[in-house]
């Protein structure tokens, strides 16, 4: 799973598996982190520099995009769980992975 995969339009995200949009949400959420860090350290370094609006506009329009496509990803998990994990570790998704195991045995 790539974070590109978040990129795909909703009909096509429905399609995935919950444990791979589990894996697409974690990585989507990294890279909202990551690009909102970069945000303010922008915001904070054009005040001492002379940074240029478009960089500046650069990192909230990538702030912005994650955050979407995080909303995306988190209603349709909802629709399939009933709620939208807080944080996904490798706790979880071990979890899920054992469930989805032990239902195939039975079915």
């Amino acid at each position: 799973m790539y974070v590109e995969h978040c990129d795909l339009p909703f009909g096509e995200l429905e399609g995935f598996h919950t444990y791979d949009l589990l894996v697409l949400l974690r990585l989507v959420r990294k890279e909202r982190s990551e690009a909102f860090n970069q945000m303010r350290l922008i915001k904070k370094g054009a005040e001492e520099a002379d940074m240029d609006a478009e960089t500046i506009s650069f990192a909230e329009e990538q702030y912005l995009y994650y955050t979407k496509r995080a909303r995306v990803i988190e209603g349709i998990l909802i629709d399939r769980m009933g709620y939208k994990p807080k944080t996904i570790n490798d706790k979880l998704l071990l979890s899920i992975d054992q469930k989805i195991k032990e239902y195939e045995k039975k079915a």
